[in-house]
């Protein structure tokens, strides 16, 4: 079956989940080769017009979960000053007439992702002394819901070192967003904490970091079919030093809906983005919201079977 071309909303700020696998066999992804990827990711954030919300680099795959920005909120001298940085050159003026161009190309998640990958294979193959291919398949890509859905997607991402029984805290990771943001105090101001909840509005970065790690620790202690939680102990230190216990509605993950559901959030949210790229699908009948069980508001663009 052909696959359908890739969802990509113009126009308007967009979320999107990420994720790419390396083709080579193993856990190819070292210490050495998680830094420099990292880094990649955090000097790219810098020239391309996108919000990095989180991220997780695992031994062979890693996450991202970004904003792609629209072009209207950057000046061409914004522009231009960014495209010094990607070409590394600032005698290489860009022209006005150019300007539209790399406007177009700097707010393009595949253009974001092309630059990230292309970087890191060229950088791996010579560090290994190897030709040839190094990421499998296309990308994977999810338009995610700012609000309750980001902040779910956010976590299922964090969690991934724990459910691979890599850490026993989440914080402990250092190539995952909240490791980055315990560890380096969110060095750069890289990461975002503008998730689109209503109740972040009025709190400070720091209020809503502690808020989100007991939404995680609180999520990262459920049980699931899909590997390791977080030790009841550890989970009882934390609260007994930091968290204020709220209502957090202890579900079991449904964690296929962030990597698979081509578009999830609210029922009004996915079957806006369905009628905006309906005509990308091989298909005959409309398709139709379908809500999650156990995620309450939460809709998706596909029914998946198996769930875990």
């Amino acid at each position: 079956m052909a696959r359908i071309p890739r969802l990509l909303v113009k126009g308007e700020d967009t979320v999107y989940h990420i994720i790419s696998r390396t083709a080579l066999p193993g856990y190819v992804l070292c210490e050495v080769e998680k830094d420099y990827l990292l880094s990649l990711i955090r000097s790219l954030s810098g020239i391309f017009f996108v919000d990095v919300f989180g991220f997780c680099i695992m031994g062979n795959h890693f996450h991202l979960l970004v904003k792609m920005k629209t072009i209207e909120e950057y000046s061409n001298e914004e522009v231009k000053r960014r495209v010094a940085l990607f070409r590394k050159c600032e005698d290489e003026m860009v022209t006005d007439g150019q300007v539209p161009l790399f406007k177009e190309k700097l707010s393009n998640l595949s253009e974001f992702m092309k630059e990230l990958k292309q970087r890191f294979s060229r950088y791996y193959n010579k560090l290994h002394e190897r030709r040839g291919y190094f990421w499998g398949d296309r990308f994977k890509s999810v338009i995610v819901e700012n609000g309750d859905t980001l902040i779910n997607c956010l976590a299922y991402i964090d969690l991934n070192p724990i459910r691979a029984g890599l850490a026993e805290k989440p914080e402990d990771y250092r190539w995952s967003s909240i490791g980055y943001h315990a560890q380096t105090n969110n060095k750069g101001k890289f990461l975002s904490t503008d998730y689109g909840l209503s109740s972040y509005g009025e709190m400070t970065e720091t209020e809503r970091l502690i808020d989100y790690r007991e939404f995680l620790y609180e999520k990262g202690a459920i049980e699931t079919l899909n590997g390791r939680s977080i030790n009841d102990t550890i989970v009882n230190k934390e609260r007994d030093k930091d968290y204020k216990l709220t209502s957090i509605d202890r579900l079991r993950f449904r964690t296929r809906y962030f990597t698979d559901s081509g578009i999830i959030g609210t029922k009004g949210f996915v079957s806006h983005y369905y009628e905006m790229f309906k005509g990308n699908f091989n298909t005959r009948n409309e398709k139709k919201p379908k809500k999650i069980s156990g995620m309450d508001g939460i809709y998706s663009l596909k029914r998946l079977v198996n769930e875990t």
